[in-house]
């Protein structure tokens, strides 16, 4: 079964990282990730760049509306994605909790939902 591991960080944490302490959280993430590849139990990861430099869509009717930032209410934000095969929730946890930023911030762990037309 497919899992996605939603990596929340804390804009504190993120501001107050020196360069020493951020590249020693990538250099994990890179380790992680490789084994994961080596189990196979990696399907994709991917880091997300801060939310200044998002965009927020809306399409309501024909009109699309397009602002900067998610201006959410929230010192949390979105900061990466791994999406993992796992064989339960359990599995899909114990991998999510060697995830290098579940020490700094969070992981919501979500089933990946299989889409189909009905025939």
């Amino acid at each position: 079964m497919r899992y996605v591991c939603l990596i929340y960080n804390s804009a504190d944490v993120d501001g107050r990282q020196s360069a020493a302490e951020s590249e020693a959280v990538v250099r994990a993430h890179f380790s992680f990730d490789e084994g994961l590849r080596d189990r196979g139990t990696l399907i994709h990861a991917e880091a997300l760049e801060t939310p200044d430099k998002a965009v927020v869509l809306r399409v309501r009717g024909n009109a699309i509306s397009m602002t900067d930032g998610p201006y959410v209410e929230t010192k949390e934000h979105l900061a990466g994605v791994y999406f993992i095969d796992a064989s339960d929730m359990d599995e899909a946890a114990a991998i999510a909790a060697g995830i290098p930023c579940a020490r700094i911030g969070a992981v919501e762990i979500r089933p990946v939902r299989m889409l189909a037309l009905p025939e």
